[in-house]
């Protein structure tokens, strides 16, 4: 594991921009290389990558949009921050359904690359499937728009 050494006030340097890349690449599909990953730089499980114009994300948002759940939880497990998106392709409903209650806007956000809430339910599988017939209940549609 590679630690800088700081004085109380000083921070670290940030993260190399490359390990910061091929972590949320592998947060998709390779949990081995999360691991190995996060066994380095321990703090890659919050760090996130602009794919360009704004389009950012984390590692569990890449687990989420491709409804990869052992990577998600292996993330949340480490402390990852989780968010509507991962919640709903997890089958999290209550959770969901609570959130949307409370910030009723929410049901048309759009998470990394423009996929929205309906996709991430879709990804989540049986375990989701309350949830698409939900969302779709509440007027959402679409499964991707742009950014």
């Amino acid at each position: 594991m590679v630690q800088a050494q700081t004085t109380p006030n000083q921070k670290p340097d940030p993260l190399p921009a490359e390990k910061v890349k091929e972590f949320v690449g592998a947060g998709h599909n390779n949990l081995d290389k999360v691991k190995t990953l996060l066994a380095e730089f321990p703090t890659l499980v919050y760090c996130t990558w602009d794919w360009g114009g704004g389009d950012f994300e984390t590692g569990l948002e890449g687990a989420g949009h491709v409804g990869n759940k052992e990577i998600a939880n292996y993330l949340i497990e480490k402390g990852a921050r989780t968010n509507l998106f991962v919640l709903t392709m997890l089958g999290k409903t209550q959770l969901v359904k609570a959130w949307l209650d409370a910030y009723p806007q929410y049901l048309f956000a759009r998470g990394p690359h423009g996929y929205t809430l309906l996709h991430h339910a879709n990804r989540g599988g049986e375990q989701a499937k309350e949830l698409v017939d939900y969302l779709q209940h509440k007027g959402l549609k679409e499964t991707r728009t742009t950014l």
